[in-house]
């Protein structure tokens, strides 16, 4: 096969740049130089017919909140157990009368705001970009709502489903060290660009030698008609429209949109 990466020879060391031809061996993730395969044997014969190369299977993108979707219905279930516990027979009542606590129903906001981006970044999949979501981190219970991956780089992706308008404060300068706030309305969100970041870093671990890009994109926020989109330590606050727009945008560059997706859906199982 042509190497998709650069490689080293397992036998001779002899380096195997990219697109060169090679043996690649899956079991022990290596790769051999062609005169190092045919010395092992390993080299189909030229008067034999080589086997019929398969279809490479479909990358399942996943489902955007499912996991989300999930918290919500074991926390409504479990406050529905509560209240049947607490009155008895008239358990059933109790819970057609009751409303939500805050802290469940701030699960279903969020699955829903997922799924609503999902579906828009879901309409712009094609030859030029491929789209991931809802991708558990691994060695941790946390997640990555949705993964874009264009020709020009990836995008990670975080889903908030805020009321407010989305707005940079900016405290200092001169004589005191510059910070730089996100607000949603009253809210300080400052620690949703702390999360992004992080789950930046947990893909340029992966894919290196790839541009990465972080975004917060506010589902329902209280977006002005014209602009209010901006950029806080490298990460980008913008709604789903814009979002939309950018990604589209991103259709030149030299990232092979297939082989990455390969990588990073390999690394990052659907939560």
């Amino acid at each position: 096969m042509k190497l998709r990466y650069a490689g080293t020879c397992r036998m001779c060391s002899q380096p195997l740049p990219a697109k060169t031809e090679a043996m690649y061996e899956s079991e022990t993730k290596t790769v051999l130089c062609l005169k190092c395969a045919d010395e092992t044997g390993l080299v189909i014969p030229q008067d034999l017919e080589p086997p019929v190369a398969e279809e490479p299977a479909s990358i399942a993108s996943g489902v955007a909140g499912s996991s989300a979707r999930r918290e919500y219905e074991r926390r409504k279930a479990k406050d529905e157990e509560r209240l049947r516990e607490k009155w008895g027979r008239l358990g059933g009542l109790a819970v057609a009368l009751s409303d939500e606590r805050q802290s469940t129903k701030a699960w279903e906001r969020g699955a829903v705001g997922e799924e609503r981006l999902g579906a828009r970044l879901d309409s712009l999949v094609g030859d030029g970009i491929a789209v991931l979501h809802d991708r558990r981190i691994p060695g941790s219970k946390a997640n990555i709502d949705h993964i874009a991956i264009t020709r020009a780089g990836i995008w990670v992706i975080d889903a908030k489903r805020y009321q407010g308008r989305p707005e940079l404060k900016i405290e200092g300068g001169f004589l005191r060290p510059r910070v730089e706030k996100l607000l949603v309305g009253r809210r300080d969100c400052t620690k949703l660009v702390d999360g992004v970041l992080k789950q930046v870093e947990v893909l340029r671990d992966v894919m290196p030698d790839v541009p990465l890009t972080g975004a917060l994109c506010f589902v329902e926020a209280d977006w002005p008609l014209i602009g209010g989109f901006f950029a806080t330590r490298g990460v980008h606050v913008l709604s789903p429209r814009r979002l939309a727009k950018r990604l589209e945008q991103e259709q030149t560059g030299e990232i092979d949109v297939p082989a990455v997706l390969e990588v990073v859906a390999s690394r990052f199982k659907p939560a």
